[in-house]
């Protein structure tokens, strides 16, 4: 299986968030996270059948309005459960990537639900475009985007303190060929966790935590060794090259050459905090963290509130934990 890695550094050279995208860097995946979008409201007429589940998104007139000036659209709703329905929509030239993400939205809704809680849609919408073009405008982006970006989650503005609406992952035509079904799951759940915590996630928090957690939860489970999950990390490692602090913003662009080691780094951290801590301390760490830009103080004041460690302490026993894991044989 490919190793994936998520890089939001060109959306956050923007200082934005909401954006979240997943883009391809020297033969890795790499995602970047950005801009909120604003799309217009309406009513979802039945896709299917009368005795079919119904997805009632009131955003899919809008996206299927823009879908069918680039051809005939095909659709599959899925059955979450607990009276949600999905939706993955896409076009006939697609159709073998629409039934990969269709087939596995359930199981990703359901793991994410599993870490992240049940304040959040929990009926996805998720959209294959067919062309750059059309990815464009799905994402309501006017400009030229990043030949890398394979996927893109966008929202409309909300005010804090309420449910996010128009919320879907669009994924760019090239992304199956690019990520493979295994990638294609992965992105998804990754995308996902940006999807079910968008509500307590506020614009400039550290991404470290934002990414970090979003590829510890695609991960969650899957008992994958770290050398496929981080590999660089653990090359490096191995080389006695052990991250001194946690990757700080600017490294999460792809312009600097560190967004993949920034992404795996996220990852060790969040992996670590759970392993240690548990899954639930990491929620808990996540809704401290994500309220914003954090300095080195707040930081250590949250972390000794909350894993009753100060930042060096962090530090120290995250670093001996990459050590150990990473090690050979380990």
């Amino acid at each position: 299986m490919t190793a994936l890695r998520q890089v939001r550094g060109w959306l956050a050279a923007r200082r934005r968030f909401q954006f979240v995208a997943t883009v391809v860097m020297v033969g890795a995946l790499t995602a970047a996270c950005g801009a909120l979008l604003l799309l217009p409201k309406s009513v979802l007429p039945g896709l299917h059948a009368s005795d079919a589940p119904v997805a009632t998104d009131p955003e899919l007139p809008a996206v299927r309005q823009i879908m069918t000036s680039y051809g005939k659209i095909v659709a599959e709703t899925v059955d979450i459960g607990s009276g949600h329905v999905g939706i993955v929509l896409g076009h006939p030239a697609h159709q073998s990537d629409v039934d990969v993400l269709a087939g596995e939205l359930a199981a990703s809704t359901e793991a994410v639900t599993g870490l992240w809680g049940t304040a959040w849609s929990q009926a996805p919408v998720v959209v294959v475009a067919s062309s750059p073009a059309e990815f464009a405008a799905l994402t309501n982006e006017t400009g030229d985007l990043p030949t890398e970006v394979a996927a893109a989650t966008v929202a409309d503005p909300f005010r804090p303190g309420t449910q996010p609406s128009g919320q879907r992952v669009v994924f760019g035509s090239t992304s199956g060929h690019i990520l493979g079904a295994d990638g294609l799951r992965s992105v998804l759940r990754h995308e996902l966790t940006h999807y079910a915590t968008r509500a307590i996630t506020v614009d400039g928090s550290p991404l470290w935590m934002l990414e970090g957690a979003a590829e510890y939860t695609a991960h969650r489970g899957k008992h994958q060794p770290i050398s496929e999950v981080a590999p660089t990390l653990t090359t490096r490692a191995r080389n006695g090259d052990i991250p001194a602090d946690l990757p700080a913003d600017a490294m999460f662009g792809p312009a600097g050459g560190q967004a993949v080691p920034a992404y795996e780094q996220g990852w060790s951290a969040c992996a670590f905090i759970a392993d240690r801590f548990g899954d639930a301390k990491l929620v808990d760490l996540y809704h401290r963290i994500a309220t914003g830009k954090k300095d080195r103080a707040a930081t250590d004041t949250i972390f000794q509130q909350t894993l009753g460690l100060n930042y060096a302490d962090f530090l120290g026993h995250w670093q001996t934990w990459i050590k150990t894991r990473t090690a050979a044989g380990a």
